[in-house]
């Protein structure tokens, strides 16, 4: 095994609390947030005709068409609203996490 310098030492000694924050950092920071970021973009890519959705404002209701940036969701008898696809939240019967 190599000797190190005291510098190197001090150096070492001094640095692995910032590395242990780093780590500590994508454990209970980045990690969970990405997987709900996939989990979210997984639901928006999955939306399907006649699923009951809540939108980010509160809005329940069942989705009549679908395009490629908007959900046209019925939220009462004839009476159906745009909304943008980033603006659902969940489905009606998941509850949120």
């Amino acid at each position: 095994m190599p000797e190190f310098s005291p510098e190197i030492m001090q150096a070492i000694q001094a640095s692995w609390p910032i590395i242990l924050m780093g780590v500590i950092f994508y454990f209970l920071l980045y990690r969970p947030q990405k997987k709900e970021q996939q989990r979210r973009q997984e639901l928006l890519n999955n939306l399907k005709k006649g699923e009951r959705i809540v939108t980010i404002g509160g809005l329940y209701g069942t989705i009549t068409a679908l395009s490629e940036k908007t959900v046209t969701i019925k939220i009462a008898d004839k009476v159906e609203v745009d909304v943008s696809r980033s603006a659902v939240s969940h489905h009606q019967n998941q509850p949120k996490p």
